[in-house]
């Protein structure tokens, strides 16, 4: 899985590569004393063109495989040899006459010094992130026998993007007790490991062994900790866990999470940042003004209401909502129907979602998304941990302003824990089967929802 680093890395690469094309052809066509005016620059643009089919055939920006100077260097070569093709190919079958081969034997000629360069620039590139900021993805690993081994060394490796925080348990022994539960001591060591900011722990266990993974899921789950199997599968059965894999490794676990991809979490941050600047300039920047009158001329206190809620990975973060309610002290608690709380401008509000608005500055700030789980307040999330299954899940996504759980009608007031179950159950299908397109269906049925009327929306 890329990080946001080696997503960078290799935007990176991308542009440098196209640099190297561009800048490559124009050095060529001055040695050689070309009149610049006289060169048909649409063939220019289709070397570019050529060149990210060539890369994106060889899979040099978009590999899989584990990223590795060498992986880069054999993958770039075979990018030059397609590239190489295609391009005489379409000098031929253009018939671009002012493409001589002396032209283009000197391009090809710069163009792989260029690349040759840029790599070794790229290499040092990474180096100098890596020794000067976190672009580590904190890991540990439960299982210390052979493969479990095998992977402490992987991550270890120096070229590798992985923190590797030890062993969680110190013997391949069973981490169940003889009545079938978790020992004490495998919980206080899960809770530790997301205390101490590690995002990853990979367990490796024998065949024979694989039930015992249920119950460290179980217990991750509360603690915001995503798990992920690494067995021997030579000879297993086990079909219900989800296959992946890093490098040689087979890694198994039991959720898919497209989002865990860093090309749909940029595809969904550049549609939260464009979404929320088209609100905030063509819909807050003359609403605002007239909501935050109307508001202060009904009752005092502030314009805005903000509270801490439980975001991405469980870290809090300030939430913003237009104040619905007369200042009171008992803001934690969530609003009732007829609730004497909430003043007559709050109810419109709340009825037609105007009072989320704010929330568009927080998708911009990066600290929430347009679509995703709704945000609870803290001492909700402390609560409703504690007896919900899977409740801790839903804080592997970033929180939305709606979501998938508030079209489908939870939404509101949660005081039957099965409400608060079923909006549990909808956030996780939305976190495992995420696309642009259940996205832009999600923004969709909410806007609908609003102009129709929303019987919890009080």
């Amino acid at each position: 899985m890329k990080t946001r680093y080696l997503f960078l890395i290799y935007f990176v690469m991308a542009v440098t590569d196209l640099a190297v094309i561009n800048l490559s052809f124009l050095l060529v066509v001055d040695l050689l004393g070309y009149d610049k005016t006289g060169v048909d620059m649409g063939s220019v643009m289709s070397a570019n063109y050529l060149w990210l089919l060539a890369a994106l055939l060889s899979g040099l920006y978009t590999s899989k495989s584990i990223h590795r100077l060498d992986n880069i260097y054999r993958l770039t070569v075979k990018s030059f040899i397609v590239f190489s093709v295609l391009f005489l190919s379409f000098v031929v079958l253009a018939k671009a006459h002012q493409f001589s081969f002396t032209l283009i034997f000197l391009f090809y000629l710069l163009v792989l010094v260029g690349l040759a360069l840029s790599r070794v620039l790229g290499a040092a590139f990474e180096r100098t992130l890596k020794k000067n900021f976190n672009i580590t993805r904190s890991v540990a690993v439960i299982g210390l026998n052979s493969m479990g081994l095998r992977l402490a060394g992987f991550f270890q490796d120096t070229d590798n993007h992985f923190s590797f925080q030890g062993f969680l348990n110190q013997e391949d022994n069973s981490i169940l007790d003889n009545g079938g539960e978790l020992l004490e001591s495998v919980k206080e060591q899960i809770v530790s490991a997301a205390n101490s900011g590690i995002r990853d722990v990979y367990v490796s266990l024998s065949p024979e062994r694989i039930t015992e993974y249920n119950k460290l899921q179980e217990e991750a789950d509360k603690s915001c900790l995503r798990l992920k199997l690494v067995p021997d599968i030579s000879n297993s059965t086990v079909n219900s866990l989800k296959l992946s894999y890093m490098g040689n490794f087979a890694v198994l676990s039991n959720r898919n999470e497209p989002l865990e991809e860093i090309e749909n979490r940029f595809k969904k941050r550049v549609f939260d940042i464009l979404f929320s600047l088209l609100v905030i300039v063509f819909l807050l920047s003359w609403l605002y003004p007239l909501i935050g009158l109307l508001i202060k001329l009904e009752s005092r206190g502030p314009v805005m209401f903000k509270q801490l809620r439980s975001g991405r990975d469980n870290k809090s973060f300030l939430c913003y909502k237009f104040r619905s309610m007369k200042v009171n002290n008992q803001a934690d608690l969530q609003a009732t129907k007829n609730d004497s709380r909430v003043t007559k401008i709050g109810t419109f509000l709340r009825r037609t979602s105007l009072d989320e608005l704010p929330q568009f500055f927080n998708v911009l700030l990066g600290d929430m998304s347009v679509v995703g789980p709704r945000p609870h307040p803290l001492n909700m999330t402390k609560q409703y941990s504690q007896i919900i299954d899977k409740y801790m899940v839903r804080h592997f996504l970033k929180a939305g302003i709606t979501g998938w759980a508030q079209v489908n009608g939870f939404r509101g007031e949660t005081h039957d824990p099965a409400l608060m179950e079923q909006r549990v159950k909808h956030d996780i299908w939305y976190l495992e089967n995420w696309s642009m397109w259940l996205e832009l269906k999600i923004v969709y049925k909410t806007v609908y929802n609003i102009i129709k009327g929303e019987e919890n929306a009080y």
